[in-house]
């Protein structure tokens, strides 16, 4: 594998996932803890501490790193979880934690200041004053950006931080607030922020009605759909709603983000990293994501312009790719 043109940040729900990632060519893996301190906390995902150890050891054995995401925010009085998180993380021999919350990035950084500190897309820091409050207060070195940035509105911010910066590149959209996302915990009692659970499959029905068929969540419908018509996932975010007598995706459609043709675009603007989303996805998924991302980006470093979309196309979300707000801004 050649040296990277841009990092490649990839995602592993489970052993499994992290070892498919490396070897299908991934700079860098993220993953969690099996419980409420990661944004992906659902039924048999991530990793136990001995597991954590391990994929530390295999990654490090062959030059690639690992990031433990710590990101979701404490409940009052019961920061203990997140704060043993932290420790098992440096015991683990992370290569750094990504976190969101204030207060778990001051435990971190007082109690293990050798660990490098990412701040997390769930801080949603997306101006340059927010951004450096936190590499001020916590040293922060690299920061995740939202979903909500065009390649302009990047460059911007590199220029204007100098910061690391991590943008996604292949996954959801994830339009909403990120880390101020509220609209599946009143829908499932279930929180995305302090318990890591949007849209949990438990929640999730599908119904036929007539000639139709349902998308819900918990008591809610999210969409309807004619029997030929793809049903994705039901996220709030990428419900369809009907405001003013008119049915619409009100947030964001249910289509998949796909970078990979605008790499280029993304170096001149000084991003350091490309975030592959998918901690819930299939070690199958994360290979065949992993593995065109990395075909692209070695035939970049190499001066080649040969794109590899096609590799993803039938992986997107809703079999359906968008560029995102990377091009059209956001509204």
């Amino acid at each position: 594998m050649t040296a990277p043109y841009l990092e490649l940040v990839c995602p592993a729900g489970t052993p499994a996932s992290l070892r498919a990632a490396i070897d299908a060519g991934a700079d860098t893996i993220y993953c969690g803890y099996r419980d409420c301190t990661n944004a992906r906390n659902y039924p048999g995902l991530n990793f136990d501490q001995d597991e954590m150890i391990e994929g530390v050891r295999y990654a490090h054995e062959r030059g690639r790193k690992v990031l433990i995401a710590i990101n979701t925010f404490p409940r009052a009085g019961d920061e203990k979880p997140w704060h043993q998180a932290i420790d098992n993380a440096a015991a683990a021999k992370a290569d750094a934690i990504i976190m969101a919350d204030i207060g778990v990035l001051d435990y971190a950084t007082k109690h293990h200041p050798s660990v490098r500190r990412h701040l997390s897309v769930q801080a949603s820091a997306a101006n340059a004053l927010s951004i450096a409050f936190y590499r001020e207060r916590f040293d922060v070195k690299r920061v995740v950006l939202p979903r909500v940035l065009s390649i302009e509105d990047v460059a911007a911010l590199i220029k204007q931080t100098k910061m690391e910066t991590e943008v996604f590149a292949f996954g959801s959209v994830g339009p909403m607030s990120e880390g101020r996302c509220f609209l599946s915990s009143y829908m499932t009692g279930l929180s995305p922020t302090s318990e890591g659970v949007c849209a949990p499959a438990s929640h999730v029905a599908y119904k036929e009605c007539g000639d139709c068929m349902k998308s819900c969540l918990g008591d809610v419908t999210l969409n309807q759909f004619a029997k030929d018509e793809p049903a994705p996932y039901p996220t709030p975010c990428k419900g369809r709603y009907v405001t003013q007598g008119q049915a619409s995706y009100l947030f964001e459609e249910p289509i998949g983000l796909n970078a990979i043709d605008i790499l280029p675009q993304l170096k001149a603007a000084g991003v350091t990293a490309l975030k592959i989303e998918g901690r819930q996805r299939s070690k199958a998924y994360v290979a065949q994501v992993v593995g065109a991302f990395r075909k692209a980006l070695d035939a970049l470093a190499q001066g080649s312009t040969e794109s590899f979309a096609g590799d993803l196309k039938s992986i997107a979300e809703g079999g359906r790719e968008t560029f995102g707000a990377y091009k059209k801004g956001w509204r």
